[in-house]
């Protein structure tokens, strides 16, 4: 698919935290923000019943999520 160029403003720490991000992955921070973005867009086509189970889930595990995800 196409890209095509956008301008938008992002808060100056989740920048400097997106950046570390995509150097960690040897990823560009074009093909992170894509990627980002479409789950996103996914995640808020769900049902909304089920996307905030979901969400009350990953909130309540996420210590658990994030020590497993090392």
């Amino acid at each position: 698919m196409k890209a095509i160029k956008f301008a938008t403003q992002i808060d100056e720490k989740v920048l400097k935290d997106l950046k570390s991000y995509a150097s960690a992955t040897d990823r560009s921070i074009s093909s992170v923000v894509s990627e980002a973005v479409a789950e996103y867009l996914q995640r808020s086509k769900l049902r909304p019943a089920f996307r905030n189970a979901m969400d009350e889930i990953l909130d309540e595990h996420e210590e658990l999520l994030t020590r497993l995800a090392k």
